[in-house]
């Protein structure tokens, strides 16, 4: 179990539009974040990409239940996301369950994100989304 990881949930937990400021204190100036949509490379690009985000949405929150250090400077965390946006899903609550590889020295450097991208977002959108819960349930 690692402090380190517990206290970054915490922290990024606590995010929202108003105190991005305070990604600075999480990560390095150059760090990597990269999601199965994104790749984002240094500090001041990574505050722009969640202004943006949360710019969209409505509501976002992460639940952390998992914390497994892997080495020192290394670890995952598990979370579900959840979260609502005015034109998909009709602006109902969609949840999504996620894990981050962290690298840290003091502050995260890589934070690599790992999650369904159809759950997250082709699944909700009007003609798509059902061609692609039509597949799932096809390959099921």
């Amino acid at each position: 179990m690692s402090d380190f990881l517990r206290q970054f949930a915490k922290d990024f937990a606590s995010l929202n539009r108003h105190n991005l400021d305070r990604l600075g204190e999480l990560y390095s100036d150059d760090v990597l974040f990269c999601d199965p949509l994104h790749e984002v490379r240094g500090l001041a690009n990574l505050q722009h990409y969640f202004a943006e985000l949360y710019a969209h949405v409505s509501e976002l929150r992460f639940d952390f239940y998992g914390f497994d250090q892997v080495r020192e400077g290394e670890g995952y965390l598990r979370w579900t996301m959840s979260y609502r946006h005015p034109r998909l899903a009709r602006g109902q609550l969609i949840r999504v369950e996620g894990c981050s590889h962290l690298l840290w020295n003091g502050k995260v450097h890589r934070h690599r994100d790992y999650f369904d991208a159809g759950s997250l977002l082709y699944e909700h959108l009007p003609l798509l989304g059902q061609a692609i819960r039509w597949l799932k349930r096809r390959l099921a």
